[in-house]
């Protein structure tokens, strides 16, 4: 059991631990520690995506400095892969050093802004859809899944039930 003195009186409310256990619950779930994340709909780094992003490295390029085959991110200002910072680092290293603050994950094919310490939703960004959809292309061997126009992005169009 818990108590809770919210009153700044000395009196106490005992809260019974399977309502202290049900809110914790419930705050994993839906607050921060539950992993979801709101990617931004728009970047003001975009200026420095490379020209060239319609054609790009494999999914399965290694780093190009510890030849890391895992957990690799395409810098999308200059198409150099390298690792994660859950890996060696390299692609936070480049960031630091050449300020290419645009890079899209090999493994999930999110494309996070360094400099806005966010993701960035690559179907909603003009800008981004090509080069994600290369990826995509490239990573599953199809056109990815057109988002419905009703604004949640869990719909997909022209998806069925069978």
């Amino acid at each position: 059991m818990a108590m809770a003195n919210c009153d700044g009186s000395s009196s106490f409310t005992i809260i019974p631990e399977d309502e202290v256990a049900e809110e914790e619950l419930l705050s994993e779930y839906y607050g921060s520690g539950s992993g979801w994340v709101e990617a931004l709909t728009s970047c003001d780094h975009l200026n420095s995506l490379s020209s060239q992003l319609s054609q790009i490295p494999t999914p399965d390029t290694p780093c190009n400095k510890c030849h890391n085959l895992v957990e690799n991110w395409l810098c999308l200002c200059c198409k150099e892969v390298l690792c994660s910072r859950f890996v060696n680092k390299h692609m936070l290293e480049h960031y630091q050093e050449q300020n290419h603050c645009l890079a899209l994950s090999f493994s999930d094919l999110s494309v996070w802004c360094f400099s806005c310490n966010a993701y960035l939703d690559a179907q909603v960004i003009v800008e981004l859809r090509p080069v994600y959809e290369t990826a995509y292309r490239m990573k599953f061997g199809e056109m990815p899944p057109v988002r419905s126009s009703s604004g949640s992005g869990n719909d997909v169009e022209g998806s069925s039930a069978s």
